[in-house]
């Protein structure tokens, strides 16, 4: 049986990755001189909402991988001291 956590995983990386590449893309047609003006502030507008999408889900990825971490705070004991005499 596949684990959920897993598959979860792999969407979330597929989710972050397919935005990457749309990015990269949009980036690449914003330097084609044949766009209007109105297209390249609607293109512009999409990277934005793509952008925050994008940072959103790295910092659900960042905050998922450093989840709560509780450290055992060792307790202080007295050493037992034992004088030897020769």
């Amino acid at each position: 049986m596949d684990h959920p956590e897993i598959l979860d995983s792999d969407i979330r990386d597929y989710d972050v990755r397919a935005l990457q590449q749309w990015l990269r893309a949009a980036w690449e047609q914003l330097a084609d001189p044949s766009l209007t003006t109105f297209s390249r502030r609607e293109l512009r507008n999409q990277m934005k909402e793509c952008s925050a999408d994008l940072r959103a889900r790295l910092q659900m990825e960042a905050e998922q991988q450093t989840g709560p971490v509780q450290e055992t705070i060792p307790t202080y004991t007295r050493p037992a001291l034992r004088i030897l005499s020769w």
